[in-house]
């Protein structure tokens, strides 16, 4: 087994200066997968308009932060699928610690329906991150995806306003031109996460806050701000 289950969270763990998942305007890579149920899903096998698809894990707490607001955006657009793509665990503890087997990696990834009711249809990645990487790498991206597997709309960390956006947009048939900025969650979100996931999850997070203060939150907005947005069309063919 390679080291993409590492054992301590670290920012070396991710190239926070390059995001390498699809563009827009990419197709989006397909991946035979299974749900938490171990049913086979094919990701790109969806039927609303577009496919949402967030990254996330259990231990994610941007992901834990933004999953009541991808909840609602599931209630106000009941033409579109929603998916969660189920990565590695984002901070590892004690209590919840990095995956050591598939099967093991289905039942933490079933713990955010039996635990946490999250309703959205959850695949979950193989040990070794084959779609996880494919999609980028990052703990909690987001992808919207046409029928035609054309990604038309992404962002290297989720923000549910952003994301929100994007929709109503391509829904009204036009380019989803929406400049996704990083948010942190609260400090309470970030407590609860840590402490569910167990000892040594938080020490480690604080390690490396700095950077990912500099790179997320200053340098990757102020790119942001000053730098187009690619879009296209809603119905592109890629």
């Amino acid at each position: 087994m390679s080291d993409y289950n590492y054992d301590e969270f670290s920012t070396g763990d991710y190239d926070l200066d390059n995001f390498r998942g699809p563009r827009v305007g990419q197709k989006a890579p397909d991946f035979e997968l299974q749900d938490v149920n171990g049913a086979a899903r094919r990701l790109l096998d969806f039927d609303g308009e577009f496919l949402v698809l967030e990254l996330g894990s259990i231990t994610c707490p941007l992901f834990q932060g933004r999953r009541k607001s991808m909840g609602s955006l599931k209630q106000h657009f009941p033409n579109v699928d929603f998916a969660i793509l189920y990565v590695r665990e984002a901070h590892p503890g004690k209590s919840i610690g990095a995956h050591k087997s598939y099967a093991e990696k289905q039942t933490v990834a079933q713990r955010l329906r039996t635990e946490d009711g999250e309703q959205r249809t959850i695949l979950v990645d193989d040990i070794e991150g084959t779609a996880h990487s494919a999609f980028g790498g990052y703990p909690n991206a987001v992808f919207i995806i046409n029928k035609k597997g054309c990604v038309v709309f992404n962002a290297d960390w989720n923000n549910p306003e952003a994301t929100a956006k994007a929709l109503k947009l391509l829904l009204k048939g036009k380019p989803a031109n929406v400049k996704s900025y990083f948010k942190p969650v609260p400090p309470p979100m970030v407590a609860r996460t840590m402490g569910r996931s167990g000892k040594g999850s938080f020490l480690d997070f604080l390690k490396g806050l700095p950077v990912l203060i500099w790179k997320n939150l200053i340098r990757r907005n102020f790119l942001l701000l000053i730098n187009r947005r690619p879009a296209i069309g809603p119905d592109a063919d890629c």
